[in-house]
């Protein structure tokens, strides 16, 4: 057995719960796929079409691009940061309408506004790391790389007394071998990646982000978008009837890949 997968394994059963820039599906069949240095999406399709969603030990691959395709669950995920009155009302909006979703917390924003951590998991979310700074990590070297994870880190165990199960590396959709490196040595073996981008933080228009998610989104999708723009908080009870209306359930990222 691997190390990445040993670590892999390890983590996955250690763990209890757990910005407007554009640019890490899993039971313990799936092996690590690594994506080239130039950003491209690795494979991430399943070994076994059944997975079993009671496992408490999912070994997760180096990146995760979607979640099962077999199953009408579809992940949310938010890039955190933003006008904490904004990001309250877009989760307001989210529970309304029953969604449960996961915040990829900068760790700068989430230090300023250390109350956001608490509202986010007491409305049932879940929070992860999306670096301390949101700079362009694939091209700061090892060590600064390691420092923007590590930081953001510590800001969710102070905060939460976890890190977090997810890190999704700040301005790039995949992961590069080095940010997987570190981010293992931070504690996350496994990157988030996604493979619905709504394109909402350019800002094109609450409809424009409806539609980019609804004409693309499928079972297993792990949808980009942002906390912060009111576009996106005027668009969540639409997306959400559309989700509903193609019998989709909108989940944590745990949940997706459990």
């Amino acid at each position: 057995m691997g190390l990445n997968r040993r670590n892999a394994l390890r983590a996955a059963a250690a763990l209890g719960a757990a910005v407007p820039l554009a640019a890490c599906d899993s039971p313990a069949t799936w092996t690590p796929a690594p994506s080239p240095a130039g950003g491209t999406p690795p494979s991430t399709g399943p070994t076994s079409p059944n997975p079993s969603p009671t496992s408490s030990t999912l070994a997760l691959p180096a990146e995760v691009v979607h979640g099962p395709r077999d199953r009408p669950n579809v992940a949310l995920t938010f890039h955190g940061q933003g006008d904490p009155a904004m990001v309250t009302a877009l989760l307001g909006e989210l529970e309304r309408g029953g969604a449960r979703v996961t915040v990829l917390a900068v760790g700068s924003w989430l230090a300023a506004q250390p109350a956001m951590a608490k509202r986010i998991l007491d409305g049932g979310h879940e929070l992860g790391n999306h670096t301390q700074n949101h700079v362009g990590i694939a091209k700061l070297p090892a060590a600064k790389a390691y420092a923007e994870i590590e930081d953001c880190a510590a800001v969710l165990k102070r905060l939460t007394g976890s890190i977090g199960r997810w890190f999704r590396p700040s301005q790039i959709q995949y992961s590069t071998p080095q940010i997987r490196a570190q981010a293992t040595k931070a504690g996350y073996p496994t990157c988030l990646a996604y493979d619905l981008d709504t394109l909402d933080y350019t800002d094109p228009g609450a409809g424009a982000v409806t539609h980019n998610t609804l004409t693309a989104v499928q079972n297993g999708s792990v949808v980009s978008m942002h906390c912060g723009h009111a576009q996106t908080v005027t668009a969540i009870p639409a997306i959400l009837d559309g989700l509903r209306q193609r019998g989709l359930r909108a989940v944590t990222m745990t949940e997706l890949m459990s």
